[in-house]
């Protein structure tokens, strides 16, 4: 790991119990208090467990739930933006036990030691979501999903017993599922020293496609990294987004410069906030650069355009650690006859390629490709197939 970027805090955590000591905290567990996680709280299980949220060994307690709304800090002084906690029941447990955490499907995933046991402040919380708590509409899908979690929250250090706790799942991509320490393993032994990555929960289109590209022309190698844990209901499922990555990259991209693996983080659609801890997490997989683009982990307008890029600028350097790379939105000029950004070309009316997202739904429905010039037409036959079979809500 010498020759990489440190992870967050200096060390890279890992809470991953072997197998010899998964076997006795499976037998512990049957005698311990049983505690169901949501979907959410699973996913940050995996996080926690294979370091991606280094330096966090488990759930936050009340001085960093304080510390990180307030000051996006964790208690000890390094940057953190978003409370990562285990809210739910009152009287689920006290200080000193052991729990047991079940996911969702009914997987034993973890034990943990209780070290504290607070009242979970929503409201507090809930104020992340917004540059100013007046803009609470009582619309946003991560503020919400906040206000309705637990009234108690449970802090203390987790042994993870079952990384994948659903390795048959649609979202399991065993294969592309590296750790942290697995994705610096394979950078050091491809000889990169830089890395950017990019984040998605989407397919890539033109405009993403030419963000990496610009990223892949100033580090070693790319990181394409899609988010593959929870999101919210229209997004189009992983394994139809996978098959678009696979398929762009083997086409579009040079192989021994490209990597893809899968981040199992849930998406909390927190804005900029959100786009520090993107940052932070591929600062902990080996990541020099964070491409940033437009409204970053955003939903609907509560954010400015930029806004996910500003938030760096005020940022301490040298405790961030990753560089952001930060682009302007970029389309397909008719004059120019390629990708451009404010940055790089005049405005003309009329002369660039965009499409709504409801118009790319439209066609894709009726078994139209769009334009060339805004997705390439491999990963518009999947999206094709995906969308006149299905039928879905939204793209």
């Amino acid at each position: 790991m010498s020759g990489l970027i440190p992870p967050h805090g200096g060390t890279l955590v890992n809470r991953v119990a072997t197998p010899e000591r998964a076997a006795e905290l499976a037998k512990e567990a049957e005698g311990l208090t049983r505690v169901d996680l949501t979907a959410k709280q699973s996913c940050d299980v995996e996080m926690i467990g294979i370091g991606a949220f280094s330096p966090l060994t488990g759930f936050m307690g009340k001085a960093d739930f304080d510390s990180v709304i307030s000051d996006m800090k964790l208690a000890n002084g390094h940057i953190w933006p978003i409370p990562i906690t285990l809210a739910t029941d009152e009287g689920k447990a006290k200080q000193g036990d052991r729990v047991a955490l079940y996911a969702p499907n009914g997987v034993l995933q973890a034990v943990m030691t209780v070290e504290e046991v607070y009242a979970h402040d929503t409201a507090k919380e809930a104020t992340i979501f917004f540059n100013d708590p007046a803009d609470d509409d009582g619309n946003h899908p991560g503020a919400e999903a906040v206000k309705n979690e637990g009234p108690v929250c449970l802090a203390g250090p987790i042994e993870v017993v079952t990384v994948c706790v659903d390795p048959e799942g649609p979202e399991a991509f065993l294969d592309k599922r590296l750790t942290p320490a697995q994705t610096r393993a394979e950078f050091e032994k491809r000889g990169w020293k830089t890395v950017s990555a990019f984040q998605t929960r989407n397919p890539i289109h033109r405009a993403h496609e030419y963000l990496c590209k610009c990223a892949q022309e100033i580090t070693d190698g790319l990181l394409i990294h899609p988010l593959v844990g929870e999101t919210k209901p229209g997004d189009i499922p992983a394994d139809v987004r996978m098959q678009c990555y696979e398929t762009l990259i083997k086409d579009y991209f040079v192989d021994e410069r490209t990597m893809l693996t899968v981040m199992p983080a849930a998406m909390r659609y927190a804005g900029p906030r959100e786009a520090i801890l993107h940052a932070l997490v591929r600062k902990n997989y080996g990541v020099t650069h964070f491409i940033v683009g437009r409204d970053h982990a955003g939903v609907g307008s509560y954010y400015g355009t930029y806004d996910a890029q500003n938030i760096f600028d005020t940022l301490d350097e040298e405790d961030l650690g990753i560089e952001p790379l930060k682009f302007e939105h970029a389309a397909f000029s008719r004059k120019a006859q390629g990708m451009v950004s404010g940055k790089t070309f005049p405005k003309i009316d009329g002369d660039q390629i965009f499409l709504s997202g409801t118009k790319v739904r439209e066609m894709l429905s009726k078994g139209e490709r769009p334009p060339g010039e805004f997705t390439r037409p491999e990963v518009a036959d999947i999206l094709i197939e995906w969308a006149t079979s299905t039928q879905p809500a939204g793209v």
